[in-house]
């Protein structure tokens, strides 16, 4: 009797707790289900984020392109953005020039307002698409090439193919075509990322990062950067996965235009400036290096190395070592500022 007792109590305890499972089921299967018609809504009441300047059409391609200050007889500064980062990025070194000279930043295809291009890309693609943006908007050379983290590598390949358009270059804690062959991380998006940044493109295109953006305000990174810079980038990333998306495929390129600008083995002697950051990595991630035995004081010797031979491209170079992290070096006024300083005065020894 007592058996037969034990057997109707587990297999009463067991229906319940399938029945326990089956309404969070429904309960969580619902809250999805409004999750996507929210989100939904959203996508289809949001308004398009609207570009800070204008669309240019390129051999079909809308490019976002902002050129400020007046065109006189010092050369045009082009200041190209890192791998993820957008014009915005690079707002104190425009806002610091402006006045002095032509300043003109650009999204490349696929990236923030900028259109996707149909045909396959090459590695000196982006080069003649911006020589075409910059010919179709009326911008005229001689040229200075301004480019942060993977910035320098696209002016590296630019500089290449229009050599005589040049007169100027400037990286600012840029890319090096060695970087990973030399550094412990050995591709631009670390493969644990990838999945994430996925997830985060089909939750933007579903709404849902836009919809929560919406319901929680939470801060913006204290960068230095202006309110309205950080609530522009907000709108793109929540409007949909665009720069998600672009930025994984920015990680399939990568490789390649690497091993294309590593062919500029000189730049001879043409006017160079190298802005290093000297503080590399936070201390969350020197932790993380640690617990995986890896010396992260010796990556940054590395990256010090690898930031000297982009001087030594040129034999008139100076090299500069910032207070800053690798994006606090534009986006503090004080260091733009500083950098500001060295490009006039490169500009007047070169016009």
């Amino acid at each position: 009797m007592e058996r037969i007792k034990s057997v109707i109590f587990f297999e009463n305890y067991y229906e319940i707790k399938l029945k326990i499972l089956k309404l969070v089921g429904k309960f969580l299967i619902a809250i999805m289900l409004i999750l996507v018609a929210a989100g939904a809504c959203y996508r289809l009441f949001s308004s398009k984020p609207i570009p800070p300047g204008k669309l240019v059409d390129v051999n079909g391609t809308k490019l976002h392109i902002r050129a400020e200050g007046e065109k006189n007889n010092l050369p045009t500064l082009i200041l190209e953005s890192g791998a993820y980062s957008s014009t915005d990025m690079l707002h104190w070194i425009a806002e610091g020039l402006k006045e002095d000279m032509r300043i003109v930043r650009y999204d490349r295809e696929g990236k923030w307002y900028s259109e996707s291009v149909e045909n396959s890309i090459t590695s000196e693609s982006y080069a003649h698409q911006l020589h075409e943006l910059l010919e179709i908007n009326g911008e005229k050379p001689p040229y200075i090439l301004v480019g942060h983290s993977m910035g320098g590598i696209y002016n590296r390949i630019f500089r290449d193919v229009y050599p005589n358009e040049v007169k100027g270059m400037v990286f600012l804690d840029s890319s090096h075509p060695e970087q990973w062959e030399r550094l412990v991380q050995k591709e631009l998006i670390p493969e644990n990322q990838v999945n994430s940044i996925k997830l985060m493109s089909i939750l933007a295109d579903m709404g849902i990062i836009g919809l929560y953006n919406k319901l929680f305000s939470s801060k913006f990174r204290n960068d230095g950067l202006p309110k309205e810079c950080h609530i522009r980038s907000r709108e793109i990333t929540s409007y949909s996965g665009k720069v998600y998306d672009r930025y994984l495929k920015e990680n399939t390129i990568n490789k390649a235009l690497l091993l294309r600008s590593g062919q500029v083995s000189s730049l001879d002697s043409l006017s160079v400036l190298v802005f290093t950051a000297k503080e590399q990595y936070r201390e969350f991630q020197k932790e993380k290096y640690r617990r995986e035995g890896i010396d992260p004081d010796k990556q940054v010797q590395l990256w010090f190395e690898m930031q000297k031979e982009l001087k030594e491209l040129s034999t008139n170079s100076k090299q500069f070592v910032m207070d800053g992290n690798h994006g606090s070096i534009i986006t503090q006024k004080e260091n733009a500022d500083l950098i500001n300083k060295e490009i006039l005065l490169m500009v007047e020894s070169i016009k």
